[in-house]
């Protein structure tokens, strides 16, 4: 069998969840990518796939091969850049994942600024606070805060990260101005589940590293719901300068224990580790990495 073009179907039936849109995907009748699969899976004498009449899903062998045909296709499109010219006008889809909140608010307009640069480039982009694994969901790059864990990829960092407390001066007014971390337990906390321990803050301090235990009648895996609720004068929140660092410019908010921090985080792109980048993401990533070199405006405070 043809196992290239085995390799291409069945990593499209993954990627639509269906063998009708996989079809239509690939402009081939359903018939045609079911036999496809029937032929691969004989090939290799083991099943991929788990099929219900509804549903298809990948079994452990099958997630193994998905990974690896991901790699191999995408170094055939690399191989096939190269030899085009690596330094070939950028062209073709760009597949990315972003976190929501930063995307919202600082790539709505460079996204746009990029696409202007290079036409031929069409962009995917998904807004998400999970966990993004990029090779397994074949994600030609993602953006990522905080510590990077992941051995095979490459980072290139973009900035810094700060992260501060604050709250509005009513609230403030109302409640008291917290003086030492310890202060705020006897404060609304808007919680942040997006931490492995979100209801304890660990904080550093002039002298030492201090965790307090915090509580809050309201927790969210989403800044900008957080940002909301502290301007409604709802408690104290600790936020990248990213999302509250222009309404603490302007007043809205104020920064609160401004000598005590969170451990820093930067943001990072991240995209998997190969030989060759093709034009559209190596393009992306040096657009990126000029776009975010000055300090943004947003932590100028």
């Amino acid at each position: 069998m043809d196992r290239l073009n085995g390799m291409t179907t069945f990593v499209e039936v993954v990627k639509s969840g269906s063998f009708t849109l996989a079809a239509d995907n690939l402009n081939l009748s359903r018939a045609q990518v079911s036999k496809t699969i029937m032929q691969l899976e004989a090939h290799l004498d083991t099943r991929l796939l788990n099929r219900t009449t509804r549903t298809i899903s990948l079994n452990e062998i099958g997630k193994i091969y998905y990974e690896r045909c991901l790699t191999i296709l995408q170094d055939i499109d690399d191989i096939e850049d190269i030899t085009r010219q690596q330094t070939s006008k950028p062209k073709g889809s760009l597949r990315m994942s972003v976190p929501t909140s930063f995307g919202l608010l600082h790539l709505n307009e460079a996204i746009p600024e990029y696409i202007k640069q290079y036409p031929d480039v069409n962009i995917e982009l998904s807004l998400a606070d999970r966990f993004i694994d990029v090779v397994a969901e074949g994600y030609d790059l993602v953006i990522r805060i905080g510590e990077l864990n992941d051995s095979g990829l490459i980072a290139r960092k973009l900035a810094p990260c700060r992260r501060v407390f604050c709250a509005t001066p009513e609230y403030l007014e109302k409640h008291g101005k917290p003086e030492v971390p310890k202060d705020l337990t006897k404060h609304n906390c808007l919680i942040y589940t997006n931490e492995q321990s979100a209801d304890t803050w660990t904080i550093k301090g002039p002298k030492k590293t201090e965790s307090v235990k915090i509580t809050g009648s309201l927790c969210s895996d989403n800044g900008q719901i957080l940002r909301d609720a502290a301007l409604a004068d709802l408690g104290i929140v600790i936020l990248p300068t990213f999302i509250i660092g222009d309404d603490i410019i302007k007043g809205d908010l104020q920064q609160i224990l401004p000598e005590y921090y969170f451990p820093e985080i930067s943001l990072y792109v991240v995209f998997p580790s190969r030989r060759y980048l093709s034009a559209k993401v190596r393009t992306f990533i040096d657009f990126l990495s000029d776009y975010f070199e000055q300090t943004p405006s947003y932590d100028k405070f």
